[in-house]
């Protein structure tokens, strides 16, 4: 199943709801997750332009931007960005195939 890393900045009233009752969001993202077929892998919060991330196991790219649809149009968050991640042998036959790809560069011929 592919791999995917969804950033996300929560919006400023999520942050005054959890501030007033903090919890640990873990079990609520394993259910989103696993109703689009998936799997929440890890959660973690940084410091940055976005607030945390998550790695999650989807089924697809419709599955993952669903769920990420989702989740924004509930107002919780104010921004996400979604990355597809590529194991290190995903990686080695994507090399493989680009290796017979041939492209004429612009001004060769």
């Amino acid at each position: 199943m592919p791999h995917y890393m969804v950033q996300f900045a929560y919006s400023r009233e999520t942050w005054q709801a959890m501030m007033r009752k903090p919890e640990d969001r873990t079990a609520a993202l394993e259910s989103l997750a696993k109703q689009s077929g998936g799997r929440l892998v890890s959660l973690y919060y940084h410091f940055g332009e976005f607030d945390g991330m998550v790695i999650i196991d989807a089924p697809d790219d419709a599955s993952v931007n669903a769920t990420v649809m989702a989740t924004q149009a509930t107002g919780a968050v104010r921004a996400t960005r979604t990355t597809r991640l590529f194991s290190p042998k995903e990686l080695v036959d994507s090399l493989a195939r680009a290796g017979k790809i041939v492209y004429d560069t612009p001004g060769k011929k």
